[in-house]
């Protein structure tokens, strides 16, 4: 009985969204906003939605995650005016996650998956298959005019922070409450305040910034 219930609840909501849809139809950035929709679909475990069609995910997406109508509208703003304006005109009325925000001057790579979204701040550049947990800034320090790189698959944990014009490789894994303040090479796992690295290539290891 309950799950018939959720099932008809998710029904609801994805037909509630439907003219969401305009911004996917109309704009330019088609191809990255479905790389969004695989990636949430495979990190969310929505195992029947594999079985889907692309469109009946993204609708349910947008249905269900607030924080991905942030990422949906970011795209279509990145894109060409038609689908911008349809993006500014349909957020008033589906409103996105209201305490995530994503400036619009940020270069993002396919397929970033922002987990909750509650609290965070995203000005960077951020490679391909990102993961950004909640509570999370990336961004300015004092220097207000460079921010932060990250490499692909970077993963940044809940609280943790990226601040100023500086450099994460790829395949980095960025702890919980972490300060990030300096580069960070590739494939390691830095923790701390200020950060320090504690695996590099598979081997544990204590090693400063």
């Amino acid at each position: 009985m309950l799950k018939s219930i959720r099932r008809l609840v998710k029904k609801i909501k994805k037909a509630l969204v439907l003219p969401m849809l305009l911004v996917f139809i109309i704009t330019d950035e088609r191809a990255v906003i479905l790389s969004d929709v695989h990636r949430w679909v495979d990190e969310e475990l929505m195992d029947e939605a594999h079985d889907r069609s692309d469109i009946l995910n993204l609708l349910t997406l947008l249905g269900l995650y607030r924080e991905f109508r942030n990422l949906y509208y970011f795209r279509a703003f990145k894109g060409n005016l038609a689908g911008t304006l349809a993006a500014y005109a349909l957020r008033v009325f589906y409103h996105p996650e209201p305490t995530l925000f994503i400036r619009q001057a940020s270069n993002i790579g396919r397929g970033l998956f922002i987990q909750h979204g509650f609290s965070t701040i995203i000005v960077a550049t951020i490679g391909d298959n990102g993961w950004i947990n909640q509570q999370v800034t990336i961004g300015y320090n004092d220097d207000t005019e460079r921010t932060p790189i990250l490499g692909k698959n970077v993963r940044v944990g809940a609280g943790a922070k990226i601040l100023g014009p500086v450099s994460v490789g790829d395949n980095v894994l960025i702890g919980a409450n972490a300060v990030v303040v300096k580069n960070v090479p590739p494939n390691c796992t830095v923790v701390g305040v200020p950060a320090y690295i504690v695996k590099k290539d598979g081997v544990r290891v204590t090693e400063s910034l």
